[in-house]
């Protein structure tokens, strides 16, 4: 177990590791008690339980995760005849509080199936080798794991489905396609309320804001990468007017379409623009994500 105390320069930083630790076996109860920072704790052999301020216990099965809180009482154990394997990184910050909004932290679900913790593990294993004490980028180092740390976490979720990252992943795909808000619902079997639930939960945005956003990555991507003209960016984005298309952008990139190629300073190859699929024809005429 290693632990520290990274200074207020080291906090801006968003998240901060304070602790890192490996156990394993027949480990002594923890708890009850409350803490005032995060602890991520990653079961990866055997089983245990949780056991919740109004003593309902809950079965920890390994691959799991055990959130800890701040402020939230907890008390948990590993089987006490055969133990588990265990590794927790302890972490604070302001950054904290946004991942706690977009459901990468789940105060209300301290008890997390996983499917695979192979992702989780190794990145817990690199905090544990950066945390040797001889290391003057201890703090630094630590603090970029923890980032990439919540990321895994919540890949290696057993519980991903439609009402999670695949509708991302299919708003991603189909974000240049004439369709409304409620038609992309409805494709999911889903209700507008229902789909903007997903989206702001795992966004923070409104739905129609998620989908504007990657149709105009999509354009900057087609402004740098092509030497297509404006209109033809516009439409292959979804956008029949390309006035209406030029105002957009102007207003939420802060620079008009032609300036920002221009700003990119970046000579196009003659031929690039073969490499973008044509517009698909039919179904109102917007080719689907790949092509944008």
């Amino acid at each position: 177990m290693r632990y520290f105390t990274p200074s207020p320069l080291h906090e801006r930083l968003g998240l901060v590791c304070l602790g890192v630790g490996i156990q394993q076996g027949v480990l002594p109860a923890v708890g009850p008690r409350t803490l005032d920072h995060h602890v991520a704790v990653l079961v990866t052999v055997g089983t245990g339980w949780y056991q919740t301020p109004d003593r309902r216990r809950t079965t920890v099965t390994a691959p799991s995760l055990i959130w800890l809180t701040p402020g939230a009482p907890h008390h948990y154990a590993s089987d006490p005849e055969t133990g588990w394997d265990e590794v927790f990184v302890d972490f604070t910050g302001p950054a904290t509080a946004a991942y706690t909004q977009l459901g990468y932290i789940e105060p209300d679900r301290p008890v997390v199936p996983l499917t695979d913790a192979s992702a989780c593990h190794a990145t817990m294993a690199r905090i544990a080798r950066a945390a040797r004490r001889d290391s003057s980028l201890l703090e630094v180092e630590t603090a970029a794991f923890v980032h990439e740390l919540l990321v895994n976490l919540r890949l290696a979720r057993a519980d991903t489905n439609a009402a999670g990252v695949p509708v991302l992943d299919a708003l991603a795909r189909d974000a240049c396609l004439p369709l409304t808000v409620a038609q992309h619902a409805a494709r999911h079997g889903m209700t507008p309320a229902e789909l903007r639930a997903v989206v702001r939960r795992h966004t923070g945005r409104s739905t129609k804001d998620h989908l504007l956003s990657l149709r105009l990555g999509r354009a900057r991507e087609l402004l740098v990468r092509t030497d297509l003209p404006i209109a033809a960016i516009a439409r292959r984005v979804g956008f029949d007017d390309p006035a209406y298309f030029s105002r957009l952008f102007t207003r939420r990139v802060g620079l008009a379409p032609i300036r920002y190629r221009e700003r990119q300073g970046r000579t196009v190859p003659r031929d690039s623009s073969t490499l973008v699929p044509a517009r698909v024809e039919g179904g109102g005429g917007s080719p689907p994500c790949g092509s944008c």
